[in-house]
């Protein structure tokens, strides 16, 4: 688990380079400076770990841009203590920044190579979870609502209904929403029934939201 002064210095130019499309969140960006990315992609690829770039992951599943990791992060408007919930685990690597955060992270995965990966990786890098299980992002974890802020790292035809009544009054959603491409959606609960919606940005293409294979 090497971060050498190198590996760091790239994160630097990353940052320049996020900086230049438009992220000035102070906070996001010490985030994504705090989380080694490339420990998070296949070995093959490091030299590109910083890239603004999304790259495969394995079961047809991809990291996203450090761009969009950073935007959607900014959207959700965190503060430290923010319960939230995390729809597509991953690499690991949009829970990471979000722990780096202070955010309390509950995530879910529904391809189980992948959330075994994350969680070992995750523990061998002492973030800070919550809560990390292999399951259908669609049911959510009624058990543990209301959250704060969901974050949905895959493309959706429609925000789950079933996630929006996980959401405490006051909470927000940041969902890509659309088919073959998506575009990015902040929702907010005004109240049990009442959800006002803002876009954010277009051009998104994220894998599809899947129900959990049984």
């Amino acid at each position: 688990m090497i971060d050498s002064y190198k590996h760091r210095g790239l994160r630097r130019k990353m940052l320049e380079s996020l900086v230049e499309l438009g992220i000035r969140n102070e906070r996001v960006l010490n985030a994504l400076y705090q989380v080694p990315r490339h420990l998070f992609i296949d070995s093959a690829l490091e030299p590109h770990a910083y890239a603004v770039k999304a790259f495969p992951i394995g079961a047809g599943q991809t990291i996203s841009s450090p761009l969009t990791v950073a935007f959607q992060t900014d959207m959700l408007q965190l503060k430290p203590g923010d319960k939230v919930l995390e729809i597509g685990t991953g690499s690991g690597y949009q829970t990471a920044v979000l722990s780096a955060l202070g955010a309390a992270v509950y995530s879910i995965e529904r391809q189980k190579e992948l959330f075994v990966k994350a969680k070992r990786l995750l523990e061998q890098l002492s973030v800070k979870t919550n809560y990390l299980t292999y399951g259908d992002g669609f049911e959510g974890l009624p058990k543990l609502a209301p959250f704060d802020k969901i974050l949905i790292t895959a493309g959706s035809k429609e925000a789950p209904k079933k996630l929006l009544q996980q959401l405490k009054i006051g909470g927000i959603m940041i969902i890509p929403l659309g088919d073959q491409t998506q575009k990015m959606w902040s929702i907010k609960k005004e109240s049990d029934r009442e959800f006002t919606k803002q876009q954010l940005g277009a051009g998104y293409r994220f894998v599809p939201m899947l129900k959990k294979k049984h």
